[in-house]
């Protein structure tokens, strides 16, 4: 991605987030003067995408310190604002036609992460190292609609009600909101009678490569989306290895990136 559509994104971003942000009152004692929430929020984008430590963000840049970035990106998860975020951007996405509920696919990718931190254990497929693993269920185009962090050596299948049932409702001006695509499509590692049953009995046709019976890739033309999403995260240097301790940050990091990708759907950036 150019630079110039960087700051695009960034502009975007910042037009949609705004009004999201919580009110923050100077302090009559006075001080450093704080620095504003867009070049903060473009200090995050920034380390986000190149993956540098908080600490190396380069001060020629303008955008404060590392460490402010980090806090308000802390802060305003803890305010709930990248989940909204990400929630009003689905919207427009419903709205200007380019949400599809026809068909949505579930997958889970594992990546690294350093000692220590919660939702990390050994990962089975990387010589039992410490590790964690997001699961995500996307839209037919592969679009985010939701996720959730596990340990490593959960069985993807364990969440899977959990994030089923997730799933936002999805507004449109134009017609009744949305929350449950017609098809769920995944690979063998939920087909269990109870991940069958729990579509059932919301009204969505199971579509999961059957263990012993049908191969992965009799699917694949559908359930390719989500893995292409997972490597749209792994492009963001933050998120290729999981580098935050706190669960908090890493997960408000993954929002920010879904935002990301709900920004460059829209219209303006197709």
């Amino acid at each position: 991605m150019g630079r110039n559509k960087n700051k695009e994104i960034s502009a975007a971003l910042f037009k949609k987030i705004a009004p999201l942000l919580p009110v923050v009152v100077a302090s009559a004692k006075g001080g450093r003067p704080r620095v504003s929430d867009e070049m903060a929020l473009n200090g995050i984008l920034f380390v986000l995408r190149t993956g540098i430590p908080w600490e190396e963000l380069p001060q020629e840049l303008g955008l404060g310190s590392g460490m402010t970035c980090w806090r308000r990106l802390r802060d305003w998860q803890a305010a709930g604002v990248w989940h909204r975020l990400h929630l009003l951007l689905l919207d427009e996405l419903r709205g200007a036609g380019k949400l599809d509920f026809s068909r949505a696919s579930m997958d889970a990718a594992s990546v690294a992460k350093p000692p220590g931190g919660r939702y990390t254990g050994p990962n089975p497929t990387d010589r039992g190292k410490l590790g964690s693993k997001r699961h995500i269920i996307t839209d037919r185009q592969g679009i985010p609609l939701i996720f959730c962090v596990t340990d490593a050596n959960r069985h993807d299948s364990v969440v899977f009600e959990q994030l089923v049932d997730a799933l936002p409702t999805v507004h449109d001006c134009r017609g009744r909101p949305r929350r449950w695509p017609h098809k769920l499509h995944a690979d063998k590692g939920y087909d269990f009678a109870r991940c069958r049953a729990h579509l059932r009995k919301l009204g969505i046709t199971a579509r999961s490569a059957r263990r012993g019976i049908e191969r992965n890739d009799r699917l694949g033309r559908h359930r390719w989306v989500v893995e292409r999403t997972h490597a749209w995260l792994a492009a963001f240097g933050k998120l290729r290895t999981r580098f935050e301790r706190r669960i908090d940050v890493h997960v408000a990091l993954l929002s920010l990136t879904c935002c990301v990708i709900c920004i460059r759907t829209l219209t303006m950036f197709s």
